[in-house]
């Protein structure tokens, strides 16, 4: 019995073009190449392991030699295919090139060359792992292979192609062969598995294919060890005792585990594995593959997971569900890290459990994007915000404290000194009073307010402030209530600049901020469909600023018109640009000492009044501001 006996690996060795798996790039070409009589006259295939470079050759040696060939279809069973593939046919010489690799077999191989087939039509030299031949080998070949005879074929196969020179590879086709998937391994394998009579689970021949990792030879070499060992039934627990394979319900639930921020359950199940004496590197390995898989299902969600088993198969889709791909991204770099230190790390278990905790931190931990997403919830539902907007910086808006300087200004200053007591009786004659026990006085006042206390210890109270008023403390008289905003007109009633007019002021209440950019466009048309604005030529960046922004400026516009009015932004040369003050220009207008209070106090708002700034001058001229100007298209405006 023992001599009749083939091992699987040669009993079920394809026999024809049809049989080979996984290769389906190869096999086309080659049919194509045959059908329209496009034959090379040298090969070269390269690939791993176990994927079928032999197998390949093989039957293109009877597909060239077969009778009536050449023929991508011949029978397999003819007894000169018979011959080729035994490996007894006098017209196919299949040498290997790690025992003959010198230049004096190369040497006899030219000189059998010019012999003509005895019974096929080519004769075919096949040299396997043609990469162990040497330099000086290869260089004796190079013009035999160039421009052999008619009826010469070279087929070469090799693991590394890189070690064969470039002059050779340019002389020869050549065929990268995959390594073959694992779903058509497991597939093959219970196909051989009921030819021989044998109960394979599916679990134990997906474990048995990932163990093959892409080699159809070494899968059916180990199926063959199983059957001896087991006998007529093969279950995965079989498989993982006798090649110390983790199975991938384990690895799954290990990833389970670090998903679900279990410290204690991923160090045991870390333990175990080591106490069993697995191979923590490949486990390693076998997790950030499982992970994998999750990215693959999260990103893909109609991947069909080919790869792994219907039954963990589920539990991938389910982990999918439960975190986010950029913490899966991170969860997988620290597990690569992991992978790389354990490589030289003399304790590997140290490094598998700081790993496995570190990606539990990682699943922890809030992101940049969680943050944002938290900010901009609580913006909205608190209705600070549209809900169609982001987080914007507010730095503009955030009062920062004045030079100390700024706090006492110099006593030079009597044209300032005057407006600000103008601009104070304007305030205390037009502004009612709070009472004194509403708001209490601020434990820090401003400095603006100190601006004006100074101010008023200097200068006496006109006229027209009434006696009571003037007793109260500066800081009083400088604030004011809070304005209330005027409610939105009803939807409809307004069109056209008076809508536009209506809409620019709700805009700046909710966004201060776009006060310049809203004020510098004018109504231009209205219809049905749409509302167009514009700006003018020389304020286009305006209109490139407000871009971010159309849809909550569209959605103002429709509240006030009832409509679903598109809006349109044009610019325009017939726009008059809208007048930005500039800081020197209104230096330079500010009223001389003897001018009516009352007047600087309608032409400069009281907000607007700050003390005398010796580096003003400076900092218009600083070339860092020019330059921040000159790139964002922007002004300084007095605010």
């Amino acid at each position: 019995m023992s001599s009749t006996y083939k091992v699987f690996a040669r009993k079920y060795r394809p026999k024809s073009f049809n049989d080979v798996l996984g290769q389906d790039h190869v096999i086309q070409t080659l049919r194509n190449a045959i059908e329209k009589e496009r034959l090379a006259h040298a090969y070269l295939f390269v690939g791993p392991r176990g994927t079928g470079k032999t197998s390949t050759a093989r039957i293109l040696a009877k597909a060239l030699n077969c009778p009536n060939g050449p023929n991508a279809d011949f029978d397999p069973d003819d007894p000169l295919c018979v011959e080729i593939a035994e490996g007894n046919s006098l017209d196919v010489l299949e040498i290997d090139g790690a025992s003959n690799n010198g230049v004096e077999q190369v040497r006899e191989l030219r000189d059998t060359v010019k012999f003509a087939p005895s019974s096929g039509q080519f004769k075919i030299y096949y040299i396997d792992e043609v990469h162990m031949l040497t330099t000086a080998a290869f260089n004796a070949l190079l013009k035999t292979l160039e421009e052999p005879p008619e009826h010469v074929k070279f087929i070469f196969a090799t693991t590394e192609p890189q070690k064969i020179l470039p002059t050779i590879i340019s002389r020869c086709q050549r065929f990268d062969l995959r390594r073959i998937p694992t779903d058509i391994i497991a597939t093959h394998l219970q196909f051989i598995a009921r030819e021989e009579g044998i109960t394979l689970s599916e679990e134990a021949a997906f474990a048995i294919a990932k163990g093959a990792e892409g080699g159809m030879r070494d899968a059916q070499s180990m199926l063959d060890q199983l059957v001896a060992f087991c006998g007529e039934s093969i279950e995965e627990t079989n498989v993982l005792e006798i090649f110390g394979f983790n199975s991938a319900e384990s690895i799954a639930e290990l990833g389970g585990l670090i998903l679900r921020k279990d410290n204690a359950g991923a160090l045991a199940r870390v333990q175990e594995y080591a106490e069993g004496g697995k191979d923590l590197s490949k486990l390693l390995g076998d997790l950030i593959g499982h992970f994998r898989h999750v990215l693959v299902m999260k990103v893909d969600p109609n991947s069909t997971g080919t790869e792994v088993s219907s039954e963990v198969l589920k539990e991938v889709k389910a982990q999918a569900e439960i975190i986010d791909t950029s913490r899966l991204l991170t969860l997988i770099d620290l597990l690569a890290e992991t992978d790389g230190r354990m490589k030289w790390a003399p304790n590997k278990k140290l490094h598998f459990e700081i790993g496995a905790i570190k990606a539990i931190q990682a699943v922890s931990e809030s992101t940049i994007d969680d943050v944002i997403a938290m900010v901009n919830s609580a913006a909205t539902s608190a209705g600070n915000l549209p809900a169609a907007a982001s987080v914007t910086p507010v730095a503009a808006e955030t009062p920062t404290a004045p030079p100390a300087e700024a706090v006492n200004p110099p006593a030079e200053a009597p044209a300032v000194k005057s407006n600000l007591v103008g601009q104070l009786a304007g305030a205390v004659s037009s502004t009612p009073q709070p009472e004194p026990a509403a708001a209490p006085a601020p434990a820090q006042p401003t400095p603006q307010v100190s601006v004006v206390e100074s101010t008023l210890a200097s200068e006496p109270a006109p006229a027209s402030v009434a006696p009571a008023a003037a007793e109260e403390p500066a800081a009083q008289s400088v604030a004011s209530p809070e304005p209330t905003s005027a409610p939105a007109a009803a939807p409809g009633s307004l069109s056209g600049a008076a809508l536009w007019d209506e809409a620019r002021r709700l805009l700046i209440e909710q966004r201060p901020l776009f006060d310049t950019w809203l004020n510098a466009a004018i109504f231009q048309a209205e219809d049905a469909e749409s509302y167009t604005i514009a700006f003018s030529t020389e304020q286009r960046f305006f209109r490139e600023s407000l871009s971010r922004y159309e849809k909550d400026i569209e959605a103002q516009i429709q509240a006030l018109t009832g409509t679903k009015a598109k809006l349109l932004i044009e610019v325009r040369e017939d726009v008059t640009p809208m007048e930005v003050p500039d800081l020197d220009a209104e230096d330079d207008e500010a009223p001389a000492e003897g001018g009516s209070a009352n007047q600087s106090a309608a032409t400069i708002p009281v907000e607007a009044v700050a003390p005398p700034e010796p580096e003003k001058e400076d900092f218009a001229n600083d070339p860092l501001i020019k330059e921040a100007l000159s790139a964002f298209e922007g002004r300084i405006i007095k605010s």
